[in-house]
C-alpha cells in the first residue's frame, strides 16, 4: 500500500512534464505545417537543379560492364 504513495506523485509529474512538452510544441508553432515534410518526398521538383544532382543516388546511373 506505500508504494502507491510514490506512484501517484509519480504520474502527476510525469503527466505535467508531458503536457509541458506538449504546450511548448504548440507554442512553439511544430503542428503548423503538418503536411509539406509528407508531400516532399513526392514532389522534388522545387529544388534547383546543383540539389537535386547532390541528393541522386550514385546507383541510379548506368554502369559499363568493360571496366
Amino acid at each position: 500500500m506505500s508504494i502507491i504513495y510514490v506512484l501517484i506523485p509519480l504520474a502527476i509529474i510525469l503527466v505535467a512534464v508531458a503536457l509541458g512538452i506538449f504546450f511548448w510544441a504548440v507554442k512553439s508553432d511544430q503542428f503548423q505545417d503538418l503536411e509539406r515534410q509528407g508531400y516532399s518526398i513526392l514532389f522534388d521538383d522545387d529544388l534547383p537543379e546543383e540539389e537535386r544532382k547532390k541528393t541522386a543516388n550514385p546507383q541510379d546511373k548506368p554502369h559499363n560492364d568493360n571496366e
